[in-house]
């Protein structure tokens, strides 16, 4: 076994600036983990907050002065190599795919077995890599919070992201209607995955085109909870994914903080969660892989030496769809 690895560190907060290419020692898996050799992870929003410990309040979990988190990436798909000793469900050659506790922009990483599953042979590293952080929010964003019901109406406020190309998706495999909303530049790829309706925000305002709905997930926040309000039958509900990022202190908080006693008052179903990593939901994302329910949408592939390149594109907010990143080249 191995006992270094590359990997892209980042020491200190901050942006892609601090990160550097590293050898450093292959994680030891705990009684509970498996070493994972990792094919491929992918970037995730997620990914850019522990990077630069935004917002503050964040860093009570994260490390007040330093990352406890120094290598980063939260999608893993790769081949398992060890086992703790309390593993029961893998074993040394499987192939798995699932979340982790940062590590996928590693050679290696260790990773609890309650956080990955098997992945199918006809799905590739790739995909599956692309999938589980983004993939998790939308299901447990329109299953498990909206209960969204088949002949539904969705709204998906930006969804040309990651989470968004999955919620489109998913949204449809759950027999709704779904309007999305993304910029001009991704119109023909949203529809393209199965939206019904197209909103380009470049041009029209879903506020005032009429249209009511049952459901929205709304992962960017833009939109005041009136305007929100305006668009949502009297028995919807409204699941927020993220929010505004113009205060580095405390938001989205305000924002959230504000929506959910609109939607109260307005008597609408406010919704705010972090998705977590579970088998059921990863067997789910597994099969819709599987028979190409869901197809992932990757806009590039790179290696350690573009990782930097990654976070400065998921920093500016306009990320097109996933950056998936092969540790081994």
């Amino acid at each position: 076994m191995h006992e270094t690895m590359q990997a892209a560190v980042a020491r200190r907060y901050g942006t892609a600036e601090v990160l550097a290419i590293e050898k450093v020692p292959v994680p030891a898996p705990n009684d509970r983990q498996v070493l994972v050799e990792v094919q491929a992870s992918s970037f995730n929003a997620l990914d850019g907050h522990f990077l630069t410990g935004t917002p503050y309040f964040l860093r009570l979990l994260s490390g007040l002065r330093t990352p406890k988190r120094l290598i980063h990436g939260a999608d893993v798909c790769g081949v398992v190599r060890a086992s703790g000793s309390n593993v029961s469900r893998f074993a040394p050659g499987d192939v798995v795919f699932g979340e982790c506790d940062g590590g996928g922009f590693g050679q290696f990483l260790a990773v609890k077995e309650d956080h990955i599953v098997i992945k199918p042979p006809s799905v590739s590293a790739d995909d599956a890599a692309a999938t589980p952080v983004a993939g998790l929010t939308a299901v447990q964003g329109l299953r498990s919070q909206a209960r969204l019901q088949p002949g539904e109406h969705v709204l998906i406020n930006g969804a040309a992201g990651g989470v968004g190309t999955f919620a489109v998706q998913i949204a449809k495999a759950l027999g709704a209607e779904v309007t999305a909303v993304c910029s001009t530049r991704n119109v023909e790829m949203v529809r393209s995955i199965g939206a019904d309706h197209v909103v380009d925000y470049h041009h029209d305002d879903f506020v005032v085109g009429g249209e009511r709905f049952d459901v929205m997930l709304d992962n960017v926040g833009n939109r005041t909870p009136t305007a929100c309000i305006s668009v949502l039958r009297s028995d919807a509900r409204y699941v927020a994914v993220s929010g505004p990022k113009a205060n580095p202190w405390l938001d989205p908080l305000p924002h959230l903080a504000r929506t959910a006693i609109a939607m109260k008052r307005a008597g609408r179903s406010f919704h705010q969660f972090t998705a977590n990593a579970n088998i059921q939901d990863l067997e789910f994302l597994a099969t819709l892989l599987e028979q190409r329910t869901v197809v992932p949408q990757i806009e590039r592939i790179v290696g350690l030496d573009g990782v930097a390149d990654g976070f400065t594109e998921i920093a500016s907010g306009h990320a097109r769809a996933k950056i998936v990143v092969h540790p081994g080249s």
